[in-house]
């Protein structure tokens, strides 16, 4: 099972933020490309795309992963990139729903890419 794979947990807040070590540890497991930021306490990774319309079928599909998941990212789109913020909010810091949710944009962002770019 990847990352991916796991459903987001909705945080209702009053749990602690992932420790260091263990935001560390998840990191490796995420593709290349994912920064850890703002202290350790956010994700963030910018997509590149031909044109602003790849962009945007970027940032549509992963609205609806977003929402299917309960946990939002915030994205920021211009022209040939999307970059994806993730933090936990109620907390102001990472949980492992962040991990997951950074794995499913990359996973949306090769079945955009493939869509884009037919072999």
């Amino acid at each position: 099972m990847t990352l991916a794979d796991n459903e987001c947990i909705p945080c209702r807040g009053g749990i602690p933020p992932l420790t260091e070590p263990e935001t560390k540890d998840l990191h490796t497991q995420l593709e290349q490309g994912w920064e850890l930021t703002h202290d350790f306490t956010h994700l963030e990774k910018a997509y590149a795309f031909a044109n602003f319309i790849q962009a945007m079928d970027f940032a549509n599909a992963l609205t609806q992963i977003a929402e299917d998941e309960g946990h939002h990212p915030d994205l920021h789109i211009r022209w040939g990139q999307c970059i994806v913020d993730l933090w936990t909010h109620k907390i102001d810091g990472l949980t492992k729903s962040d991990f997951f949710m950074a794995a499913k944009a990359d996973r949306a962002f090769k079945t955009i890419s493939s869509a884009h770019n037919p072999q």
